[in-house]
């Protein structure tokens, strides 16, 4: 009996991207594991993905088209074929673009998978032909993509490796434990080898209990913190006044705003003792190289923008862009640039006639779009009563008998369960991709390994399908998997060095390719240059300013803790990361259910005393928007007036068919129509016996 090794891609939203070996054996796949030979990967996989194929061949797997037959949300449904399905769809798609025109149609996509043609290039190309409404995907990390724009230029950041270079390592936000686990080795060695490991965050997390220090802040104020040390540094006189004249723009006037967060105010806001401010600002700006290391959940609150922005002007004023070691590591996205054009053909289609932001998708399907109204949804990659803000909304726009919903996915969602059309999805060992990771600088090509269970299709093959349906006859429309993933490469590799010889032959053949970097691009902006207007980082942003903005970091509390404040009972309400979730992801899988427990809410011992909580009870968390069930877990994790409850847990799969987003605000943060999960205020009492 023949077994064949074929190398794959984790498809899921982590910096890791990590190479995999999938085991075939009689087109069944017997055995998923980690590639070795990986950089990165180095041979093992995290708690999420080791289980794979429980996923992909989970007896809950959607095999067939549904059509819905009972009403929505009554879980009745008609097993149809792909012609009925498809014909379904367009014909009414058809009839709307008749009556409302074509952005009367939402696309609604996120990252439940990654991936240059199953997500990027059919985020863009039939819906850029058909003129539907365009999606703003700003749920993640609209905020901090502004701000490092905005300030630096590009999204360009080191390898793991180099924390190895280290002396001071920074997990600012940041989990990497559970949310990023392939670095956590090079963390570890670093400190072993003497750096200095300091954690800010709410929560006392996995990391966080391996760190030298853990500095416990208030939600919301970390851009604070950071232009609290600014003043330090600067009062002090430790900023390195050579560096920042030869390569910034503002100091001096960042100096005066910095002037305004001494040690004592920031104190107040923050909840540290002013001392530990003025140590971490003197620690930070005479040990070098240090490197600030953060993630995404950091900008999920009203003040999200300015706060990035206030942590990505730190380096800086220490001189540490452009050194081994040093600088900011957030996202190496900037590197892979793709041909936008190559992408989604742009130029060749009517421009998109609106857009929405998806993290008012609620909003949207209850009457705050108009002319015309969100009259057909059609869902892939994303399951948005389990994942998106105000959820209770959401779940009111999804019963409204004239949305027509169609849900592409490999499960029965909560999402799913309103739709008019369920379509059945391939997982990541039924389809071909190309990955760029965000976490390091290694492209890797997904081959499939095995023949699509049932009638599961792809997003690509589904898309095309639609645009055959739809009378569209671009070639572009119906190229095959490879055909567009060439296409693209090539497009993007004719004007993009760091594309340079990486051919669509040559991952076939090695799997895993490195970016290529020239000797000064090993280290981010070690040339001195930074792709800003200016050429400089741009601490006082001539870009910010000319849309209104506030040029220079500053920090302000989230408009729901001023209306919310903690003396009237109101507690701050993390939804972090789950260890053993992506997000919804993995999230009915029932062995990673059993391992992450049951949805639950920690919650300080003062606060559980003051509300006469017990360890287990079951809680109602509520607040305007609505309330869930959880069970309380009394726990020193969290800081007196916090609360965290891990995001994904699926309502459909909850005690009280609703989750954590049935409180989350879809208020948007001050730059890029950023989600501010994290501003979120709540009361807590305990459920009646």
């Amino acid at each position: 009996m023949t077994t064949t090794l074929i190398r794959g891609c984790c498809p899921h939203d982590c910096p890791d991207t990590c190479a995999t070996i999938t085991e075939v054996r009689d087109g069944r796949a017997v055995a998923f594991y980690a590639n070795p030979e990986h950089p990165i990967t180095q041979g093992w996989l995290c708690a999420k993905v080791r289980p794979y194929l429980e996923r992909v061949y989970s007896p809950d797997r959607l095999l067939y088209p549904l059509r819905r037959t009972g009403t929505k949300g009554s879980g009745s449904w008609k097993r149809i074929d792909w012609d009925e399905a498809i014909a379904t769809i367009t014909e009414r798609w058809k009839a709307i673009i008749a009556e409302y025109g074509a952005a009367a149609i939402l696309p609604y996509s996120y990252s439940g998978t990654l991936g240059l043609l199953q997500t990027t290039i059919v985020d863009a190309r039939l819906w850029n032909r058909m003129g539907a409404s365009a999606l703003d995907r700003a749920i993640c990390c609209a905020a901090a993509h502004a701000a490092v724009y905005a300030t630096l230029g590009a999204r360009y950041s080191p390898d793991y490796d180099d924390l190895l270079h280290s002396r001071l390592i920074i997990l600012w936000g940041h989990n990497p434990a559970s949310s990023g686990p392939h670095a956590m080795p090079f963390i570890r060695q670093a400190q072993r080898a003497g750096a200095y490991v300091v954690v800010i965050d709410p929560r006392r997390t996995a990391t966080a209990r391996s760190a030298d220090l853990h500095l416990q802040i208030n939600p919301a104020t970390d851009g604070a913190l950071a232009l609290g040390m600014m003043h330090v540094i600067f009062a002090e006189h430790l900023h390195d006044e050579p560096w920042l004249e030869a390569h910034t723009v503002g100091w001096r006037e960042l100096r005066a705003r910095a002037a305004e967060y001494d040690p004592e105010r920031v104190a107040t806001i923050t909840g540290l003792p002013a001392q530990t401010i003025i140590e971490l600002a003197r620690r930070y700006a005479t040990t070098k190289p240090a490197i600030i290391k953060t993630a995404d959940g950091i900008q999920r609150h009203q003040n999200g923008g300015q706060t990035f922005r206030a942590l990505l002007c730190l380096p800086a004023i220490v001189g540490q862009y452009g050194v081994r070691g040093g600088g900011l590591a957030y996202s190496t996205g900037s590197y892979a640039a793709w041909d936008r054009e190559a992408i989604g053909h742009a130029s060749e289609c009517p421009p998109p006639p609106r857009s929405i932001n998806m993290n008012r998708l609620g909003a949207a399907l209850t009457g705050e779009v108009t002319d015309p109204p969100i009259m057909s949804l059609f869902v892939y990659c994303a399951n948005p009563l389990a994942s998106s803000p105000n959820a209770r909304l959401i779940e009111q726009g999804l019963r409204r008998e004239d949305l027509f919903t169609v849900v592409h996915e490999l499960f029965m969602t909560d999402t799913a369960r309103y739709a008019d059309i369920v379509l059945p999805a391939t997982s990541q060992l039924e389809h071909l991709d190309l990955h760029r990771a965000y976490g390091h600088r290694y492209l890797t090509l997904n081959q499939p390994a095995i023949a699509p269970l049932g009638e599961a299709k792809s997003n690509w093959e589904v898309s095309r399908l639609l645009a055959r349906a739809m009378g569209y006859t671009e070639p572009w429309l119906h190229e095959s998997a490879e055909e567009a993933i060439r296409g693209v490469l090539d497009a993007s590799r004719a004007h993009n060095p760091f594309l340079a010889d990486i051919t669509f032959e040559r991952l076939q053949r090695e799997g895993t390719v490195r970016l290529t970097l020239s000797p000064e691009d090993e280290v981010p902006f070690a040339n001195g240059h930074f792709p800003t207007p200016s050429g400089k980082v741009e601490l006082w942003s001539a870009t910010l300013a000319a849309q209104g903005l506030d040029p220079l970091p500053h920090y302000e509390p989230p408009t729901e803790y001023v209306a919310h404040p903690l003396a009237d009972g109101w507690l701050t309400l993390i939804s972090a990361a789950p260890h053993h979730f992506v997000s919804s992801s993995m999230a009915n899988q029932p062995s990673l259910r059993r391992k992450e427990g049951e949805p639950h809410i920690e919650i300080n011992p003062v606060d559980a005393a003051a509300r006469n909580i017990r360890d287990g009870d079951t809680v109602i968390v509520s607040n305007e928007r609505g309330q869930c069930c959880l069970r309380a877990v009394i726990s020193t994790n969290v800081p007196v007036g916090v609360v965290a409850a891990a995001k994904g847990h699926w309502a459909s799969l909850s005690p009280d068919g609703r989750n954590v987003n049935w409180t989350t605000p879809d208020a948007l943060a001050d730059l890029g129509g950023q989600s501010t999960f994290h501003s979120n205020r709540v009361q807590i009492r305990a459920a009646k016996p």
